[in-house]
């Protein structure tokens, strides 16, 4: 979640605390409405891959955390990285996203916007989303206001004001609520969800801002065997309609939802293929998978 849609959600509750109590719900008649970022335009898919790093190096005092890393990935395209801790999974995205700027190298973002011209909010603009592995809700908002809360639309003051959902929107809510799995629980408050819950929802957040990249980081921590089963099935639905880079170290996940995984060691790209060619590979095992 961006600092931006944390700042507005801080703002939509102090407001909620302080209006006072009615039979009606703010998504009956409330008197402000919050948005999320604007996209400016068409990301530049035409020669066949949405992201791309090349050579690229990242040093904190001296310690190589990305070493050479060179990565692509392809529109619509669900990959899976996977690596021992230290291998550089967390800092690669933060050098997507903008959070962590590298010492040399080339990210691009479709064929022509070069990622290290831009700032964290702007890249959530251009159409990446990430998610920590940890949930962020607003936890005193219902899973529905969390959900409108990030829809995109006019952020201006006047609009806010005025903003009532439109039926595209109802349709988009609606229909949101039913893909993460949470068409049961629209008026729960969003701190009495699960774990699982609540990873449901901030992707349904994400996804509400209808991204073109989305970097999920271990989105099954500490789910239940039926909540990491729904993801898988929930992440297979979005494959095509987004790309989707996964990072996680639950196998039998990988094993479900993968095509290609991508094995880093050491800040660059140890390991390529099928799950099966990785867990094969000789290098592979003896630094990730052990014997």
């Amino acid at each position: 979640m961006t600092p931006e849609l944390m700042e507005e959600g801080a703002r939509r509750l102090a407001a909620k605390e302080a209006a006072p109590k009615t039979g009606n719900t703010e998504s009956g008649g409330r008197q402000a409405g919050f948005s999320r970022i604007h996209t400016p335009g068409e990301v530049d898919i035409t020669h066949g891959r949405i992201l791309y790093l090349e050579d690229v190096h990242v040093s904190f005092d001296g310690f190589k955390a990305i070493n050479g890393l060179s990565l692509d990935i392809a529109p619509g395209e669900l990959r899976c990285i996977i690596g021992p801790n230290g291998a550089g999974k967390t800092t690669m995205m933060d050098i997507i996203t903008g959070k962590t700027r590298p010492n040399t190298g080339k990210v691009f973002f479709g064929s022509t916007i070069d990622l290290l011209r831009h700032n964290e909010p702007e890249i959530a603009q251009l159409g990446i989303g990430r998610k920590f592995q940890k949930p962020t809700v607003f936890e005193k908002l219902s899973v529905f206001e969390n959900l409108e809360l990030a829809l995109k639309m006019n952020k201006s003051v006047k609009s806010s004001m005025l903003f009532k959902l439109d039926s595209a929107q109802s349709d988009k809510l609606a229909e949101m609520l039913t893909t993460i799995h949470l068409a049961d629980s629209v008026t729960r408050q969003a701190g009495n969800l699960s774990h699982g819950q609540k990873q449901w929802l901030e992707i349904g957040m994400l996804l509400m801002q209808d991204p073109k990249l989305l970097l999920l980081d271990e989105p099954v921590a500490g789910m239940t065997d039926e909540e990491t089963a729904r993801t898988a099935e929930l992440f297979l639905t979005l494959k095509g309609k987004h790309s989707l880079m996964v990072v996680e170290h639950d196998m039998s996940f990988i094993k479900t939802i993968s095509e290609i995984v991508t094995v880093l060691c050491d800040g660059s790209v140890l390991a390529q293929g099928t799950l099966d060619q990785v867990q094969a590979d000789e290098r592979v095992i003896e630094v990730y998978l052990g014997r």
